[in-house]
């Protein structure tokens, strides 16, 4: 049951990818701008892209931006059950912070009621602690083949009372079938929950789409709370879903990163995006990296071993070892930086087969997967300047080239090579620190000429003025009484 006091709104979806956690975040910051002790929830995420809290877990990154826009540090309670794909069929669940389970989608029901009740119990601490909570869905509500075992959308929304606004996208076309077509395929008592709609990434004159709008709240009954135009500073902000991964087009030494097929964590770049002084190219499969890459990034991945083979399968190591001898560097993230290495072991077969498989052999290094997982925010020093950002590993690295580690935090970190242009490390988040991203593109022979951070408060200010310039925020944050 619902605690006596929560006060809450919950942000559905007609679809994947139609802008829940941009609006959650905006509304999150509108809220706080109003005075409001406000948090975010998601039920169920599932993401590789994961973000360390302060009490020791993972989450969704899409939670940690919405705690910021919320002006709080991210907890575990703000996104209870986040899955990591790790094969087509399966994944990794993590409950409360820390995994339980490696589960087929066919066998995910069997969990369903211990998740269920983790979830409402996370949800009432934080409905307890603020005055207001908003969620975000995940994927749609109109999956009803997958309503008896739904603890995301409406399994929760009816679980925990909280009123539903539906979120649809223009921007991907049939946005009327969308919000209709969703009001049509669900049980009346699900429909119940939804007590309007609104109309996200909206291009062009709104005036245009007045009658399709009118027609919404004809076919539905239910009010619309207004239409969102395209938000442009959106690229700004840290992405969550691979689907969002970009280029830029500035000027400058070229940064290429390998789209690994379970790339995680590839917020890392992000930062990297935004300086308007290199040209980042997330190299999609099948392409050769390019002869004038000055930097080639291997991400972190939700499997080393899967993935390293994946590298090798698109030819990219012959690449590395040309573009190595043609004096580039390389820069390896988490399990990236595990591929750079002479061996990696996996005597338990926590990441894949048991046994050993020789790495990239760019680092003098020997990796050892473990069973425990390390989550742990750190601060240091790497390149003479301050670092800070969070560990999300499996397994441990040992050799001669850790003698010259990357960082310290305070513990050493990382490898180097002896000429210094082959570096790996554990630390996820780095580029986010101004000043260490200066002093790493001056050995690139690059500029900075952005303060991320500053930069991401400024749009998330930014994102709740937009949404308060078009939508009924007043109408929608009411809901919640």
């Amino acid at each position: 049951m619902p605690t006596k006091n929560s006060r809450a709104v919950m942000i559905q979806g007609t679809g994947s990818n139609v802008g829940k956690s941009m609006l959650v975040a905006g509304l999150c910051r509108v809220a706080l701008r109003r005075g409001m002790k406000v948090a975010p929830f998601k039920p169920q995420n599932m993401s590789n892209n994961a973000a360390v809290t302060v009490d020791g877990g993972e989450i969704g990154r899409a939670q940690a931006l919405q705690a910021r826009a919320c002006g709080l540090e991210a907890v575990t309670d703000m996104n209870p059950v986040l899955l990591k794909p790790e094969t087509d069929t399966g994944a990794q669940v993590i409950l409360h912070g820390h995994a339980i389970a490696r589960a087929q989608a066919r066998d995910y029901a069997a969990l369903r009621p211990r998740l269920l009740q983790a979830v409402l119990d996370s949800f009432h601490r934080l409905a307890a602690s603020h005055d207001l909570v908003i969620v975000e869905g995940a994927g749609s509500p109109a999956e009803v083949n997958l309503r008896s075992r739904d603890i995301a959308n409406m399994g929760f929304a009816r679980a925990a009372d909280v009123p539903v606004v539906l979120a649809g996208d223009i921007d991907r076309g049939g946005v009327i079938a969308q919000i209709v077509g969703t009001q049509a395929v669900i049980e009346a008592r699900d429909a119940a929950m939804i007590r309007g709609f609104l109309i996200n990434k909206f291009r062009g004159d709104p005036r245009l789409f007045d009658d399709g709008f009118r027609l919404i709240e004809t076919r539905t009954g239910w009010p619309g709370f207004g239409m969102v135009p395209w938000f442009d500073g959106a690229h700004r902000l840290p992405a969550e879903d691979a689907v969002d991964l970009r280029m830029s087009r500035g000027e400058g030494p070229h940064v290429v990163c390998l789209t690994l097929s379970r790339i995680a964590n590839f917020d890392d770049l992000d930062p990297l995006a935004a300086e308007p002084g290199l040209r980042l190219t997330m190299l999609a499969p099948g392409k050769p990296i390019p002869g004038d890459a000055a930097l080639v990034i291997i991400p972190g991945t939700k499997s080393t071993l899967a993935d390293l083979a994946f590298l090798r399968a698109q030819g990219w190591e012959q690449d590395l070892a040309g573009h190595v001898r043609r004096g580039g560097h390389v820069l390896g993230i988490c399990g990236g930086y595990q591929m750079l290495g002479k061996m990696i072991r996996d005597p338990s077969g926590a990441d894949g087969a048991r046994g050993a498989t020789e790495g990239l052999g760019l680092l003098d290094i020997v990796t050892e997967i473990a069973e425990t997982k390390r989550l742990v925010r750190v601060n240091g020093q790497a390149l003479g300047q301050p670092v800070s950002g969070y560990e999300i590993h499996m397994g441990l690295s040992a050799g001669p080239d850790c003698t010259r580690p990357f960082a310290h935090v305070p513990g050493p970190d990382g490898a180097v090579s002896r000429d210094g242009r082959i570096m790996g490390t554990y630390l996820h988040g780095l580029f986010a620190d101004d000043r260490f991203r200066a002093a790493y593109l001056e050995r690139l022979g690059a500029a900075s000429q952005s303060g991320y951070e500053a930069g991401v408060e400024q749009t998330l200010d930014e994102l709740a003025r937009h949404l308060e310039t078009h939508l009924d925020v007043a109408a929608i944050l009411a809901l919640a009484d």
